[in-house]
């Protein structure tokens, strides 16, 4: 009952996200809406590569953040965009539909060298660092399309833009 719960959750998050990427402009990958902000290019790239975060939380015991690049290159187009996403998607499903109970109760660690940022069960870290992490994000998506004036996908519902408001 657990596993199904979490790969329907998943499942529902990730095709909300792949919406909200498919209206990705082109035109606007290298905007942000303030100096402190990433690039929309960039924002884009960080939803991508919180799949290879979700998917390494099914394929090791742990997860160090000082081993990887604080940000990796932008993409810069949609299609990459779409294509990196769509690649992972598959190989985060299969996992999940590989993984037993036993598994998403088994304790993953998210670390930052000797810097312990988060100890949970697979299954919640999946949610909690994973898809919320992805929501969270995909949000600010949302606000940068809105400030763009670029029509908004609705992904609990109609959006303003769908209802013709």
């Amino acid at each position: 009952m657990v596993k199904q719960l979490i790969i329907g959750d998943a499942k529902h998050e990730l095709t909300n996200t792949r919406r909200i990427l498919e209206c990705l402009p082109e035109e606007y990958m290298t905007w942000k809406p303030h100096e402190k902000s990433m690039t929309m290019g960039g924002l884009a790239t960080h939803l991508v590569n919180l799949l290879n975060w979700q998917i390494a939380i099914f394929l090791y015991p742990e997860f160090d953040l000082s081993t990887v690049p604080i940000r990796r290159e932008a993409l810069e187009r949609r299609e990459d965009v779409l294509e990196e996403f769509d690649t992972n998607v598959v190989k985060l499903e299969k996992l999940l539909a590989e993984c037993d109970e036993k598994t998403l109760g088994e304790e993953w660690t998210l670390r930052s060298g000797n810097h312990i940022i988060l100890r949970q069960p697979r299954a919640i870290a999946l949610r909690t660092f994973g898809l919320s992490h992805m929501v969270h994000h995909r949000a600010q998506l949302g606000v940068y399309y809105r400030l763009l004036d670029i029509p908004v996908p609705g992904l609990y519902g109609a959006s303003a833009d769908e209802e013709g408001k």
